[in-house]
């Protein structure tokens, strides 16, 4: 199996630089590594010029983290795609544990694994509620993202299917994708840290946007509408979008946010009483969505 390293950046040139020796210093190399330079102005080309004259370089005009990914898959030549944070860091053994993985479990298209946690400079234990886990992960998926980008390897076909990042999304676009790859196919999971995660940093998106429940919401909002869910999971989806909405309504009531309120109350109103017919016929409903396949 042939492996494509997409590393999205802005503006990081010090961080990239050390996310970029973890992959040469991968024990099962990468078939190629692709960083997407989203309109930097520090000097992130002259450091990949004279320190990694093996990647390949692409600048773009600053368009978000989901457009730069997006850029990197179209132009990644291998099979599998492996995504890696410009901040974030791989230990040596994850790309080998993962491809044997794999290697071992044909049936499965996605493979994601454990990670570890830095902020400010130390490390921090998650909690339970960021527990990862494999199988049909799609309810577990719902209240936050608890599959890591940095971490995730996925056939590229699977990204053919489900489509690729939502580009209108000014954050949550991970969550807002494996929520669509999850809703359809089993992931793998490798118990075992392989990734080191950097939080805290100024530049984090959940940083520069209030209310990150908004996105949330408005990827449970699309997944509702054009996603072929089963019964328990649609209901599940149409729960949490009312709980988010809820948490949404309080925060724009402390700011005194009137026209907020009522565009969420709105939402909570409708989805309230949906009941669950879905969007399709319930003949189409009533049947499991096909999952797992290409």
């Amino acid at each position: 199996m042939t492996v494509s390293v997409i590393i999205p950046t802005w503006n990081r040139a010090g961080p990239l630089a050390r996310a970029l020796e973890s992959v040469l210093d991968q024990a099962q190399p990468p078939d190629e590594i692709i960083v997407v330079d989203d309109g930097s102005t520090d000097d992130t080309r002259a450091m990949i010029e004279r320190h990694f004259a093996g990647v390949r370089y692409h600048y773009q005009p600053n368009r978000g983290v989901s457009s730069a990914r997006n850029t990197g898959i179209g132009m990644a030549r291998s099979d599998w795609i492996a995504l890696l944070d410009s901040d974030d860091q791989w230990r040596p053994q994850k790309l080998r544990l993962q491809t044997q993985a794999l290697v071992s479990h044909p049936e499965y298209r996605v493979c994601h694994t454990d990670e570890i946690w830095i902020r400010n400079g130390r490390r921090v234990n998650p909690m339970k509620k960021h527990t990862k886990r494999g199988g049909y992960i799609f309810q577990h998926c719902l209240p936050r993202c608890v599959i890591s980008p940095s971490s995730i390897l996925i056939h590229r076909e699977v990204l053919s299917c489900i489509g690729m990042f939502d580009e209108s999304l000014p954050a949550c676009e991970d969550y807002d994708l494996w929520l669509r790859l999850c809703a359809r196919y089993p992931v793998l999971y490798l118990d075992e840290p392989q990734v080191i995660k950097h939080g805290g940093h100024r530049d984090q998106l959940s940083r520069h946007h209030w209310g990150m429940d908004r996105f949330r919401i408005q990827a449970l909002e699309k997944l509702l509408q054009h996603t072929d869910l089963t019964p328990a999971d649609r209901r599940a989806s149409a729960q949490m979008l009312l709980e988010k909405a809820s948490i949404v309504v309080q925060g724009a009531e402390k700011r005194g946010n009137r026209q907020l309120v009522r565009e969420y109350r709105s939402k909570m109103e409708y989805y309230a009483a949906m009941n669950m017919p879905a969007h399709k016929d319930a003949s189409t409903m009533s049947r499991r969505p096909s999952r797992g396949s290409t």
